[in-house]
């Protein structure tokens, strides 16, 4: 166990607050609710970035950047949207300041006020869509597949760091279509998109589902989602696709000219993942040791330790590793050779593990000796002597065999803290004595869902895609049900 660290078993919640300050990955901000996303924490996030960037433009998509400012006056138009983000709005008034005149500092001036106050943007539906209006006027103009890769603000009160904060950072997908087939195919491929990358690059078993109406995004008519089990037993909604009919291009009068000369109304989606990912991987992956990240994301996929008393020693261990590090390079494979002599090999062994990379290399005199060095494995803390004769091969199938090691382990993780309840009685039991997904019938009443949330605080996490249909009775109201659902409770 790392130094000043708290085990899962003690606490974890602590656990999870001491990965991410041992790992260097963010920390609070002296903005309430603010984090500060330190280098290593951002290095991990633009590897998400850049290769679900990759995925959406090779679907087609491509990138346009919408105004951080949204007048107060959109959010008007659609009216269950405004309902869904009224209460997380953080709002500007006031477009200066000036000196107090006592000398006391500075104070808003009470002339500079705004004529509309502006949003700042908890989500970029009204602003997308009234620009959408300048672009669209026939078929020809569609479909529009935009991404956008922004900050957010919602204005949180109890706040966690990458889980919940109240400016995180995020990708928003905004397309229009001619048709509603369209629309929702669109919807459907990009959750597709997320649980392809949530599970072959984040190594996290996801199930795919229909959110319940409750729990729809705030303007949608449907809201998928890909639900992941944590190692606490708590589920983490890693990315949601709205279809979103055409509410919004009703809201904002966004028409065009089909292909019999008719005027229609666009049909429209977003969606959208956040910052929040990188805690999905913390939770799900690392250990007591610190943090554990998938080869695919880490920002230094091999760390290479030399290990020497004189100079004559560090200078041969380097000639030697300097051809290791090409070949891993020539392999496209991160490596960093570290020989920072101000710090002792047994604080470099540390520092890396806390900070999850997936292969460590240790060589010393005796390794040279041997033709040889030490590897190590992030995963299982395995060590094994391999010979430096064809050694860029072994790491490079090693790091294959992490990555598909971190998703096995997940997913045996969440099918045997997956579990079936048919009466309330056993719901509870489950809920509170063994944390997991708990599959059980549900009447399809939003009143019982919502006493099922106040009574168990566990929600309706999704319906999965293709569910199995039988016959049952709801665990709270006896009434009839026609397929059980995917309940936890949640991040």
């Amino acid at each position: 166990m790392a130094k000043n660290s708290t085990t899962r078993e003690e606490n974890y919640s602590q656990w999870y607050n001491d990965i991410v300050k041992n790992a260097d990955l963010a920390e609070n901000s002296s903005v309430r609710g603010c984090m500060v996303i330190k280098p290593y924490g951002y290095a991990i996030w633009e590897k998400v970035q850049s290769s679900l960037d990759k995925m959406f433009k090779d679907t087609g998509h491509v990138n346009a950047y919408f105004p951080l400012f949204i007048p107060k006056s959109f959010f008007s138009r659609e009216a269950s949207h405004v309902e869904g983000f009224a209460k997380e709005c953080a709002v500007v008034t006031h477009y200066r300041l000036k000196n107090a005149e006592d000398g006391s500092g500075v104070v808003v001036d009470p002339e500079a006020k705004l004529e509309e106050e502006l949003i700042v943007r908890p989500t970029s539906e009204t602003i997308i869509w009234n620009t959408y209006k300048n672009w669209i006027q026939s078929y020809r103009d569609l479909p529009i597949l935009c991404n956008q890769w922004a900050n957010v603000v919602r204005w949180e009160m109890r706040t966690r760091l990458f889980l919940r904060t109240a400016e995180f950072l995020w990708q928003e997908g905004h397309t229009a279509h001619a048709t509603r087939e369209e629309a929702v195919a669109e919807t459907e491929r990009m959750l597709h998109v997320y649980a392809d990358f949530v599970e072959n690059f984040m190594a996290i078993p996801v199930v795919k589902g229909v959110k319940s109406p409750n729990e729809r995004f705030a303007g949608a008519l449907d809201t998928y989602c890909i639900e992941a089990l944590m190692q606490d037993g708590k589920a983490l909604q890693a990315g949601t696709s709205h279809f979103l009919g055409q509410n919004f291009a009703k809201a904002f009068d966004v028409k065009f000219l089909n292909k019999d000369n008719q005027l229609e109304y666009v049909w429209a989606t977003s969606w959208g993942v956040s910052t929040r990912l990188i805690g999905a991987l913390i939770m799900t992956h690392s250990d007591d040791h610190g943090l554990v990240l998938p080869p695919k994301l880490a920002p230094t996929q091999v760390v290479v330790i030399p290990i020497y008393k004189t100079d004559e020693q560090r200078q041969a261990i380097a000639d030697k590793v300097a051809s290791l590090v090409q070949e891993l390079k020539a392999l496209n494979i991160t490596v960093k050779f570290d020989d920072d002599d101000t710090k002792r090999s047994g604080w470099k062994f540390n520092e890396y593990e806390q900070k999850g990379v997936p292969v460590r290399v240790a060589i010393g005199p005796r390794d040279l000796e041997n033709n040889q060095a030490e590897v190590a494995r992030r995963d299982t803390l395995e060590k094994e002597n391999v010979s430096f004769d064809g050694l860029a091969a072994y790491i490079q199938k090693l790091l294959v065999d992490i990555q598909n090691n971190l998703f096995q382990k997940a997913l045996s993780f969440r099918e045997t803290h997956t579990y079936k309840a048919d009466t309330w009685e056993e719901f509870v039991d489950l809920l509170d004595n063994k944390p997991g997904f708990v599959y059980a019938h549900w009447d399809g009443t939003a009143e019982t869902e919502e006493k099922i949330k106040e009574l168990a605080k566990a929600t309706i996490r999704c319906i999965p895609f293709n569910n199995p249909q039988e016959e049952g009775k709801c665990i709270l109201t006896g009434k009839p049900s026609t397929q059980r659902v995917l309940f936890a409770r949640a991040y």
